[in-house]
């Protein structure tokens, strides 16, 4: 079986519920602690790759510091935008859950069982 990543949060509620869903079904993944060990824009952009998403579709924009920087105008950067988030990993949705080549956001955090094998898989 491939090895399982969580982007983790432990102060988030769907963060905690997403890594006891995968203990529950026997996963012990690999906890990356993001806040404290932010992405790099390299690292960033695999993760986007893996999601099938633009950075802008997972950001929260809720968090007092998407408005403070501005990132609510759509005329900053892409480049601006990954290297902010770089240093404000808070941006972030979460949690962020990879399975080799996929990955999904767990927000509900049952979306993570589409990365879990199937009952019968090898």
């Amino acid at each position: 079986m491939k090895s399982i990543k969580i982007y983790h949060n432990p102060r988030c509620s769907k963060s905690r519920a997403t890594l006891a869903l995968l203990e529950e079904n026997d996963i012990t993944p690999e906890i990356i602690y993001y806040l404290d060990n932010p992405p790099t824009p390299k690292e960033l952009n695999a993760l986007l790759r893996k999601l099938g998403v633009g950075l802008r579709d997972i950001l929260r924009k809720q968090e007092p510091a998407y408005e403070e920087l501005g990132l609510g105008d759509e005329t900053l950067s892409e480049a601006i935008v990954f290297d902010l988030v770089c240093k404000h990993p808070i941006l972030l949705e979460r949690p962020i859950v990879v399975s080799g080549d996929h990955a999904i956001l767990g927000r509900p955090p049952e979306n993570v069982l589409q990365l879990l094998p199937k009952t019968g898989d090898a």
